[in-house]
């Protein structure tokens, strides 16, 4: 057997790779949740047409979205500008030094993501996975959120989620473990544990938001939705052994799971238009259709938990720039 061959074998047979043949059940579990909404007749969310006049007027609204250059963020920039929205695309930074420019934007899409095999910690020792997956969506969110409510029409928060979450050991949501430091102090990174921690964190932030801009603001100005893309062929398993990614590839294509990109976007795109008043639900599936994602992920005990330590962060990553 060649190098190759022998690194995806190891790669497969690590505890942690184990994990992701759950994510498989998680996914079928998903649309069996498709499935039942259809027979018993559970309503979608379309799109709503009333976003219409809104989205052509001049100035155009404005879309932020992370990781936009490739996959599924690259399909919905496109999918969104198609539809009318002016779509940041260069440095974030320097688009936004001119506040008389920018006093307010419509939408925040938080798609950027990355699969991390081998621990990687920054230089602050935060762990590279959680950053990028849930601390950095939360710091964009936060320091956003006072252009969201600027805006002077309903603005909306979308965040990627992932559907491995339903496999997410919730653990404790400590500093420890939300920066992942702790998992950086392991034998064996369990790389696959981290990814669906970082999803659940995700979706516990967003609907801990929803509830919190809900009591804080009766007009529903800003709302909060989560979109779920399902299994799509992108780059993110660009760390793994190749072999062990085509195969990947090759299992969900001939179940019928495997999506493009655009067919991924589907959900952000959707979750971008759904009516102004929808927010705190889960989008899966395309064609505006909702199911509820895991019941951990809809504790508010655990949102607010959450929350008070990704406060805790943010005010300790401000102090690192003033």
């Amino acid at each position: 057997m060649n190098k190759d061959g022998m690194e995806a074998l190891r790669f497969v047979w690590s505890p942690s790779s184990w994990n992701m043949f759950l994510w498989g059940i998680a996914l079928y579990s998903s649309y069996w949740k498709l499935l039942k909404a259809s027979i018993f007749g559970s309503k979608s969310t379309p799109n709503s047409s009333s976003m219409g006049p809104k989205i052509r007027s001049d100035p155009r609204p404005i879309c932020v979205i992370t990781g936009p250059t490739s996959g599924i963020g690259k399909a919905t920039a496109f999918a969104l500008a198609e539809k009318g929205f002016h779509v940041v695309l260069d440095s974030l930074e320097q688009w936004l030094s001119d506040e008389e420019l920018h006093p307010s934007i419509q939408l925040l899409v938080n798609n950027a993501g990355i699969m991390a095999v081998y621990s990687r910690p920054l230089a602050n020792g935060y762990d590279r996975m959680m950053t990028t997956n849930y601390i950095g969506p939360f710091t964009m969110t936060k320091l956003l959120l006072p252009l969201l409510k600027n805006s002077s029409v309903p603005s909306r928060v979308v965040n990627v989620a992932s559907f491995s979450h339903r496999y997410a050991s919730i653990g404790k949501l400590d500093k420890d473990y939300v920066t992942g430091e702790h998992f950086t102090t392991l034998d064996q990174y369990p790389h696959a544990h981290v990814y669906e921690y970082s999803k659940l964190c995700l979706l516990l932030f967003s609907y801990e938001l929803h509830r919190q801009l809900r009591l804080k603001d009766d007009s529903h100005h800003v709302s909060v939705i989560a979109a779920d893309p399902g299994f799509v062929k992108t780059n993110l398993l660009r760390e793994f052994p190749k072999y062990s990614s085509a195969y990947a590839f090759l299992l969900f294509q001939v179940v019928g799971l495997l999506q493009t990109p655009d067919e991924g976007a589907e959900s952000s795109v959707d979750a971008a238009l759904a009516p102004p008043e929808t927010s705190g639900v889960y989008y899966f599936g395309g064609k505006g259709r909702t199911i509820k994602s895991s019941k951990a992920s809809r504790d508010p005990k655990l949102g607010k938990q959450l929350w008070e330590t990704s406060c805790g962060l943010f005010k300790e990553l401000q102090s690192y720039t003033d």
